[in-house]
């Protein structure tokens, strides 16, 4: 079939919410088309080059961020927070899991959010469901739920403002190697977290000192980062008006983020969700809950993905802990012999929802960890990559999550997220030595190492 950045309109979309002006959405879309990229095509073509590394074996992806981000929470410092979570959980895994690490951030557009339910009843009335600040407000009332187009303008322009301070950061020495012992939070306190993370870059400085001693400036890559922004491509009047084309190709392009995905709810075939993603060139994920199998996938993946091309496809697991085992071994063994050269993650958050004694929503530290380690000893007996993992934290000292050493237990006392629970920087920071440590430790064995002094030389 033809397409077009409207062809999605032809299928209904259950996730687009009935406005009560939908002449006054289409304006607020016209307008936005007007708007510059956030993202450009050449850095979208860089990213799937990168996934394809990832997907071979010769790197890991780490994305992470907010389940949902929001409007009152815009500032600099939460911005800069996030950024520097992500900075240290990279480092981790570089120099612990000696690969070359992709930071993902889902930042700079995560403002939608799937709802099963069009409405709830909150103290007795019932008003629309809270879909995300690019759709509706979070306070329960008739006024704040109606959803307002120009809301999607306004995640825009914090979409644009937050990657502008992101660019900064990532090229303007915030992220300098040298500058690593300094992004430790205060919060993290006297843990051993602290003092892993504070040998970790001990023994960087050291080698960094020696590199600079045969150098002028030390090693370029010390000086700054890349990073790469990412999002659930949902809400489609969003993503249509921000859709372009490649002006050195023409190809077509999402310039909302380098990396959409589809969700549990819109990877079905026939989902305007898919019919968007098919024609654009970044490269996509898929979130696999633990009802996916193999052979109804197959479709998908052609209809995505006819010319298997590395670092396009990225499937990314969530079956939970107590399913993992079978789910992700069934899964990975039938996608292995279709021969698709697809990218191996995994999301260990959302499988794993349990319930305080009060009712409040969380996740204990230790189920997600022990799916990470499932999903890494299943990839290594099927003889593919655990490339990726996709943890939802943030550099706020929250306590959303159970577990972990700063035995977070009372929930109530810092409880903020909207939407999911987030590991804290402390969490964030344990889970990322936890899995890079495990990561090495039960890695195939290797011919041995060329002798240091060869390898440094």
């Amino acid at each position: 079939m033809s397409w077009s950045r409207e062809s999605w309109r032809s299928s209904k979309d259950p996730y687009l919410p009935e406005y009560p002006d939908p002449q006054a959405l289409e304006l607020a879309g016209e307008k936005l088309k007007t708007y510059p990229p956030l993202v450009f095509a050449g850095e979208v073509r860089q990213l799937k080059a990168e996934l394809a590394l990832a997907g071979s074996g010769k790197s890991y992806i780490l994305q992470g961020g907010d389940c949902a981000e929001t409007f009152a929470d815009f500032t600099a410092l939460g911005i800069r927070d996030t950024f520097r979570v992500l900075l240290q959980m990279a480092l981790i895994f570089t120099f612990v899991g000696e690969k070359p690490v992709i930071r993902l951030g889902r930042v700079a557009g995560q403002f939608a959010k799937p709802r099963s339910a069009a409405t709830e009843v909150v103290a007795g009335e019932e008003v629309m469901t809270y879909r995300g600040d690019m759709i509706n407000g979070i306070e329960p009332n008739p006024r704040s739920r109606t959803p307002d187009p120009e809301r999607m303008l306004e995640a825009y322009f914090h979409s644009a403002a937050t990657l502008n301070l992101l660019r900064a950061f990532a090229g303007g020495g915030y992220a300098d190697l040298y500058r690593a012992g300094k992004w430790l939070f205060d919060f993290v306190g006297n843990s051993s977290v602290r003092h892993q993370y504070e040998n970790l870059v001990k023994n960087i400085n050291k080698t960094l000192s020696v590199m600079r001693a045969y150098t002028e400036s030390g090693p370029p890559s010390a000086q700054k980062v890349d990073l790469y922004c990412s999002h659930e491509a949902l809400f489609l009047p969003y993503e249509e008006a921000l859709a372009r084309n490649d002006s050195l190709t023409g190809d077509p392009v999402a310039t909302s983020a380098h990396f959409l995905w589809l969700g549990e709810r819109t990877r079905h075939l026939e989902s305007p969700q898919v019919e968007f993603l098919r024609g654009l060139i970044n490269p996509v994920g898929i979130k696999c809950g633990p009802k996916v199998a193999g052979e109804s996938l197959e479709p998908l993946l052609e209809r995505l993905d006819p010319h298997q091309e590395p670092g396009r496809i990225t499937l990314i697991l969530r079956a939970g802990v107590n399913q993992a085992e079978k789910v992700y071994s069934r899964l990975i063994r039938t996608v292995k012999a279709s021969g698709r050269p697809v990218v191996w993650m995994l999301d260990p958050m959302h499988g794993n929802p349990r319930h305080d004694s009060t009712g409040l929503k969380t996740r204990y530290f230790s189920d997600i960890l022990t799916e990470c380690e499932v999903f890494i000893n299943v990839c290594r007996a099927e003889g593919v990559h655990p490339a990726g993992f996709h943890l939802e934290m943030t550099g706020k000292n929250v306590t959303e999550c159970i577990g972990g050493s700063d035995r977070v237990e009372n929930l109530q006392s810092r409880y903020e997220t909207t939407c999911d629970p987030r590991l804290n920087a402390s969490q964030a920071l344990e889970m990322a030595f936890a899995i890079a440590e495990y990561l090495v430790n039960t890695a195939p064995a290797e011919k041995p190492a060329a002798p240091v002094s060869a390898r440094f030389w």
